[in-house]
């Protein structure tokens, strides 16, 4: 791709939520890209969503959506246990592709997904969004830029009581064992251990219980965790799905200073140093994955690269193996 290319034309398999306020409309507004066709197995839902969102072709199959020769990319946006089997079928056609977050169930089938676009010399971008974000590349600027000093320790507690759903027996996929060891754990957890990761450099070491403690579904409801960098800083979460009320408070403690956020909470960023404290508002865009969208072309285009791909996302699944017992 280059600037003077024709539009990349993307195609998104598994046109749900996820897809119609987040991350759909990011591809239509990205300069140089577009959405060319949609695949979900219902034919009504996906012939809706197309017409909703302008969008001229639809399939009901997905192999037909990765081998259009009209489409160049591929967006994969369906429950995390399909990733690595269409993954793989997007990198033998040849084609760029971005995957949602978590880019697996285990470490192992992310690797795979991993080796295979490599393989090909294909990027494939994961969708940890906030590595992109400009709330969390604040914190960034602080973190580098050593505005409370050298970094000792980060601590997140995330709890939330269980919702109606749960409670119902309805399935959800994201508490089947099957898909989701971990459970909410898996979908929600993954996204701030991957930006801790963006923050502070690679986990070298770490450990952790995991269990289910409501019997409401099949996976895990409750974790705990200690981790290292390899720089030397320590680390410590909790993450409990049946609490009393919900909470998602993160600390990081530096020799100068102390900042405290929020992974999912629209609340101030708090910067505590010798000068005092100062609360910082950054808002989110209308559709939160636009700059990691926009950052996907310009890796396309050779001007830099994105924080987010399929080795980092690895990295991430093998730390959420091994504080939830994934065998590896």
């Amino acid at each position: 791709m280059n600037e003077t290319t024709k539009t990349l034309r993307w195609g998104i398999i598994g046109c749900g939520n996820v897809t119609e306020l987040k991350s759909g409309p990011a591809y239509q507004k990205t300069a140089g890209f577009t959405i060319g066709a949609v695949m979900r197995r219902d034919p009504e839902k996906a012939a809706d969503y197309a017409k909703r969102h302008s969008i001229s072709k639809f399939y009901t199959d997905a192999d037909a959506l990765i081998n259009d020769p009209e489409i160049d990319a591929v967006y994969i946006a369906t429950p995390p246990d399909t990733h690595k089997f269409y993954g793989l079928k997007v990198a033998e056609a040849g084609k760029p592709c971005c995957i949602e977050k978590p880019l697996a169930p285990n470490y192992q089938d992310c690797l795979d997904i991993a080796k295979a676009f490599k393989t090909q010399n294909i990027p494939v971008f994961v969708a940890y969004y906030r590595r992109t974000l400009p709330r969390f590349e604040q914190i960034k600027n602080w973190i580098d830029t050593k505005t409370i000093g050298e970094i000792r320790h980060i601590r997140w507690h995330l709890s939330k009581p269980a919702s109606d759903q749960d409670r119902s027996g309805e399935y959800n996929w994201r508490t089947d064992i099957k898909i989701a060891t971990g459970g909410y754990f898996d979908d929600l957890a993954s996204h701030g251990l991957d930006l801790f990761i963006h923050y502070l450099g690679p986990i070298k070491e770490v450990s952790g219980i995991s269990l289910n403690q409501q019997g409401l579904y099949t996976s895990k409801d409750a974790c705990v965790a200690n981790w290292i960098h390899e720089s030397g800083i320590t680390g410590s979460g909790s993450w409990n799905f049946g609490s009393f009320e919900r909470e998602d408070v993160v600390e990081i403690y530096g020799s100068k200073g102390k900042i405290t956020f929020s992974v999912f909470e629209n609340v101030p960023l708090i910067l505590k140093t010798a000068e005092g404290e100062s609360k910082h508002i950054i808002d989110h865009p209308e559709n939160i994955q636009l700059h990691h969208v926009e950052q996907m072309r310009e890796q396309l285009l050779g001007k830099s690269n994105h924080p987010s791909n399929a080795f980092t996302a690895t990295h991430t699944s093998w730390v959420m193996d091994q504080i939830i017992g994934n065998s590896i």
